[in-house]
């Protein structure tokens, strides 16, 4: 079947309800979602059972791209810094000098087992080299492990923050594939640039974002999510166009705005989750239609020599001595090293090549297409299982609610009181956004003139009011009234 303007929305939302529908229950037989999102694609291709003729990588890494925007900044977003800053050192190290580690090992193994040079063996290893943060955000949460003493922010952040090492990574190999006169030291600025320049790019919109966020006047509450995709977008595209890595400037980017007062949060963080999943599904849909089975099948053999070497040797190299300077059990270490999973982004790096149209791209895109779906299988599916045998998992009902979570599931609290606003306080004609308000705390409602007003960010507070507050405790009430009284 040919893609038409005609029949592309009813077969795209054919397959999307299809995902939807059979993700529901895909846990129940331990079949980690995203890749049966891969196999629905795989069977709607040329080579399935629909037809459908796809086979087009330069369209395939646009659709990447985008959905990895999402995929990042949504992960982004629910970072909870207060989690990650005690590990920040860990996930820095996993996520650049583990990653290269990893590159390297298993870019040696690849060049001594086939007919790749070492520059072609060093780009497979670089597209396979970072965790994929769809997969690990997916299946940790879809799970809902509850890990021990800082485990899962370390995860979670490593994989978030790896894919920009990776890409870098992939780019360098592949001009050194495609300039042979070329060394590696050529390649030692672009890197600096894309690091040092994503990094201060990220900083730097999270900041100018907030204040846009903050400061601009809309009339209604859905276009806040739209202005923030905007943002989002105008970071990665304005990162790239100055040379910096814009997977990079938009994960930085969101942890930071995630983690300040920003106008409708609870409303962004909801629509970016779901945006997310349907990135996702998007995302896997796209690349199992682009695949064609058939081509993978010659490649199994070596495919599966190498995905093993990669999840019992190369990755377990680069996460034991990145973290050799820390203080970290080893049962610990093997965990991680265990949820080493890689998904949609490897796949997505490997269609660069294919548009480089380098001698051994088909091979290479089968390869890391077969090395993706088998660790998602192999360690996808095992998790849960690992962190009770490695001992690393909490009971579910240890498992700590940050806020984030508080706004995504609109949990209750403890206790409601009110506030009457005086004339005097400092509160009065400041909008609720620009308070230094304790991030447990919530306002409900404003009583205004006989009047009930459901209060947001933007909503202005004014002599008279009277607030009422939800809370857990009394030390935090009063936060609440020195946070309104005083500046």
């Amino acid at each position: 079947m040919q893609l038409t303007i005609e029949n592309i929305l009813l077969v795209g939302s054919l397959l999307l309800f299809i995902s939807v529908v059979v993700g529901k229950t895909s846990y129940k037989f331990g079949v980690p979602t995203l890749i049966l999102f891969l196999a629905i694609g795989m069977l709607a291709g040329s080579d399935g059972i629909a037809g459908i003729r796809f086979d087009n990588p330069k369209n395939a890494q646009l659709i990447g791209i985008i959905s990895l925007n999402f995929i990042l900044f949504s992960g982004g977003l629910d970072t909870n810094w207060s989690s990650i800053k005690p590990v920040l050192k860990e996930g820095i190290m996993l996520s650049t000098f583990g990653v290269l580690l990893t590159a390297v090992s298993l870019g040696t193994f690849v060049y001594y087992v086939t007919d790749f040079t070492i520059y072609e063996s060093m780009l497979l290893g670089s597209i396979v080299s970072s965790t994929d943060a769809a997969a690990v955000f997916s299946i940790l949460r879809s799970k809902n492990l509850a890990l021990k003493t800082n485990l899962r922010p370390t995860l979670e952040l490593e994989s978030g923050s790896n894919d920009p090492m990776a890409y870098v990574l992939t780019i360098a190999f592949l001009t050194l594939v495609i300039n042979q006169d070329q060394g590696l030291v050529s390649i030692i600025p672009m890197f600096i640039k894309q690091m040092v320049v994503g990094a201060a790019a990220g900083f730097g919109f999270g900041v100018a974002s907030k204040f846009i966020i903050n400061r601009i006047r809309l009339d209604f509450e859905g276009l806040y999510p739209v202005l923030v995709i905007a943002l989002m977008f105008m970071t990665f595209s304005a990162t790239d166009f100055v040379g910096g890595n814009g997977f990079l400037a938009i994960y930085i980017c969101a942890v930071y705005l995630g983690n300040q007062d920003i106008i409708h949060k609870a409303t962004i963080l909801k629509m970016f989750d779901g945006l997310a999943w349907l990135m996702q599904i998007v995302l896997f849909l796209t690349l199992g239609l682009l695949v064609f089975p058939s081509q993978i099948v010659p490649y199994i053999g070596i495919g599966m020599l190498i995905s093993l070497f990669l999840i019992f040797v190369a990755r377990p190299i680069g996460v034991m001595i990145s973290l050799v300077f820390f203080k970290m059990k080893m049962r610990r270490r093997f965990y991680i090293s265990w949820v080493g999973l890689r998904g949609a982004v490897p796949i997505v790096f490997a269609t660069y090549p294919l548009l480089a149209g380098i001698e051994k791209a088909n091979m290479i895109f089968s390869i890391v297409f077969f090395i993706s779906v088998t660790s998602i299988l192999i360690q996808g599916t095992t998790l849960s299982v690992l962190a009770k045998w490695l001992n690393v998992g909490l009971p579910e009902k240890s498992k700590i609610i940050n806020e984030v979570d508080q706004l995504l599931l609109e949990l209750p609290k403890s206790s409601l009181q009110e506030f009457t606003i005086s004339p005097d306080f400092f509160a009065v004609n400041k909008r609720i956004v620009d308070l230094n308000f304790p991030r447990s705390a919530f306002i409900i409602m404003i009583k205004r003139d006989n009047q009930f007003i459901r209060p947001g960010g933007s909503t202005e507070i004014m002599a008279n009011d009277i607030l009422m507050v939800l809370a857990d405790d009394q030390q935090e009430y009063i936060k609440v009234h020195e946070s309104l009284k005083y500046k």
